[in-house]
């Protein structure tokens, strides 16, 4: 699909969404909310699953070196696989298509589909809880604050982030066959 074609598809989506984007922006109006999904989004940029990547082997030893390399290589397919689509695919951010809808954080990138943050998320928790269930109290809720996280921001349409997720449980899902 051609990037013209693309953003003439995404409008129709753009307009469809825009009140619901509207109203989940409009919780940044409170600091308290603006600041959880910052610093989730902010975490979400990289730094919790790094962490997480780097504790595997030392809280599991032998039993976790093998899930971390397979999170670290599936993030960095995740990371090319998201980046090809924002650039074919070219959807602008919502706080961009529309004036009323303000970015709460800087975007690490212009264009919005898919959301890369839930891609990783969602990819990188279904990974890791299947080999180490324990983890799903923390990963769980932690996944779901960066998802909604983008749209409160205003970095996001609801669409991206249902994308971004069905990508990253396609992409835990490869890997885990791979794996």
């Amino acid at each position: 699909m051609d990037a013209a074609r693309a953003r003439q598809r995404f409008a129709r989506f753009d307009a469809a969404e825009y009140r619901l984007c509207l109203r989940l922006n409009r919780g940044c109006d409170f600091t308290a909310i603006r600041g959880v999904f910052a610093v989730a989004s902010r975490l979400g940029d990289g730094a919790f699953w790094y962490v997480l990547v780097l504790m595997l082997p030392l809280l599991y030893g032998e039993a976790g070196r093998g899930p971390a390399l397979q999170l670290a290589l599936t993030a960095l397919v995740g990371v090319g696989l998201y980046k090809l689509l924002k650039h074919r695919l070219v959807r602008e951010r919502p706080f961009i298509s529309h004036a009323a809808i303000r970015a709460a954080v800087p975007p690490l990138d212009r264009y919005s589909f898919p959301s890369g943050h839930t891609l990783h998320a969602v990819c990188l928790s279904i990974i890791a809880t299947h080999h180490f269930p324990e983890l799903g109290w923390m990963l769980w809720p932690f996944a779901a604050l960066v998802a909604a996280s983008r749209p409160v921001l205003g970095l996001h349409y609801p669409t991206d982030v249902a994308a971004g997720a069905a990508i990253g449980a396609l992409l835990a899902g490869a890997s885990l066959t791979l794996y």
